[in-house]
This record gives structure tokens, sequence and C-alpha cells, in this order.
């Protein structure tokens, strides 16, 4: 049986794609920091699925617990890998530590970065497997530094999506919207400024994202919503760029 490795599993999107995952016959290697919830994450998900659950707990922005991680794609096969663990900041970036800054940038940047090239040389060698890496929405509006990120993201699989296509290697960069899981809770967001519509289920997300990485699209934008707000972007005026960045894309705003 095939194997498949998830970041950020224990809810909302990394939750919905390891559901996913396992309706599609994947083992699953599950990697969080919070070790007891991801062992009750993997009971419930071996229970309603019957698949093999692995626990990795680490911290991905502590470069040894990082290295674990990635010597886990030599230790067997990962067919899939999603990389979706991440965090928002509420405060503007002049507002933040640049230690925290430096957490972000690790973990939205750095660690998608090496967990794609662990796990990509052994698909090539094989001539199989996929990279999903969740991005935002956020990334293709020009805004504060989640936004920058998630912007390198894209870029970063969409060319790479381009390159590894003939080696049998398919690579898709994931970018919603404002969707309903704990992101903007521990954020301490308040979720009533964002009109209900804007609102995406992560189970519904999920499943049209991995529509589209089976069709071998390199950026996946799920809903209508937000395929139009991607396609007018470049248009959108400077003016109603900042009073949409006072409430946020994809779950960061300014505090």
């Amino acid at each position: 049986m095939a194997t498949a490795l998830v970041t950020g599993p224990t809810a909302g999107i990394g939750r919905a794609f390891a559901d996913k995952l396992a309706l599609e016959g994947y083992d699953l290697v599950l990697v969080a920091r919070d070790e007891e919830r991801l062992k009750d994450v993997a009971a419930e998900i071996t229970k309603l699925h019957g698949v093999a659950c692995e626990v990795l707990a680490a911290d991905l922005t502590d470069p040894e617990q990082l290295a674990v991680v990635e010597r886990r794609f030599a230790d067997g096969p990962i067919e899939v890998l999603v990389n979706n663990a991440g965090f928002g900041q509420k405060k503007p970036f002049w507002a933040n530590t640049i230690e925290q800054e430096e957490q972000q940038l690790d973990l939205l940047v750095r660690v998608v970065l090496r967990l794609t090239h662990a796990a990509v040389l052994p698909m090539i060698e094989r001539g199989s497997g996929a990279v999903v890496n969740v991005s935002s929405v956020a990334g293709f509006v020009p805004r504060g530094t989640y936004a920058a990120h998630k912007a390198w993201v894209t870029s970063f699989s969409s060319g790479l999506a381009i390159e590894l296509h003939a080696k049998g290697v398919a690579v898709m960069a994931l970018a919603p919207g404002f969707v309903h899981t704990e992101f903007h809770a521990r954020m301490g967001m308040d979720k009533s400024s964002i009109p209900s519509f804007m609102w995406l289920d992560a189970t519904d997300l999920v499943d049209e994202a991995w529509k589209d990485l089976m069709q071998g699209k390199a950026v996946s934008v799920p809903s209508w919503r937000y395929k139009l707000i991607v396609a007018g972007a470049r248009f959108i005026p400077r003016s109603l760029i900042a009073r949409v960045s006072t409430l946020g894309l994809d779950g960061r705003r300014r505090g």
C-alpha cells in the first residue's frame, strides 16, 4: 500500500487531507508538534478508514527535528507529500519581533523547500509521486510577509511542476482563501469581520484540490469566488488592497 506524509494534520486543511488520502487507500505519516494529539488523530483515522498511521512528533522550525522528518523519506517510499503546516501573524511586520518573523519564514518557506527536496529525489528515482504545497490566495496580493511567503510557495511549486512533469512527479500549489479551521482562532482573529460567503469548508476544498492534482494542475484555487479574486488581483487598486488587508486573506490581519 502507498504511503503519504502530511504536516499539520491534526485539524483543518491538514486533517481533511489526511482523511482524503486515507479514503484513497494511502497509509499515513502524520507530522506535528503535539504528539498526544497526533496519536489521537492517528487512532481515529485508523478506526474510520482502516489504514496504518505513523506518528512523527516534530517542531519543524527546529533544524534537528526537521532533519528527522527529512530522513523519513529515505526510510520507505512516500508517494504523496502534503506540506500544510503553518501559522500567521496577527500584527503587522514592524510590530512583531524579528524572531517571530524568522519563525514564520522558516515554517512557510524553509520547511517547504527542505521537505519538498527530500521528497522529490526518491520520487524521481521511482518515476512517480506527488507534492502538494499549501499556499494561499494571499500570495496573489502584495501585503505583508505572510503573503510574501505564500507567493514564494506558489512560484516555487508551479516552476517545479514544469521541471518534474516529464519525470513522472506532480507538484501543485494549493491556494485557499478563508477556510473554517483553527488557524484564525489561534491568531485571536474576529471571524465575524469576514462575509459568510467567503468561507470554505476544508473537506470540500481538499476534494476539489485532489481533483486538480489528478488533472495535473500546477496551481489549485478552489471555488469560483477565489478564482475571480486571483484573476482580478493584478487590477485591484492599491487603495482597495489596503482596505482588504485590515481584514486579511487566509487568516492574517492587522492588529
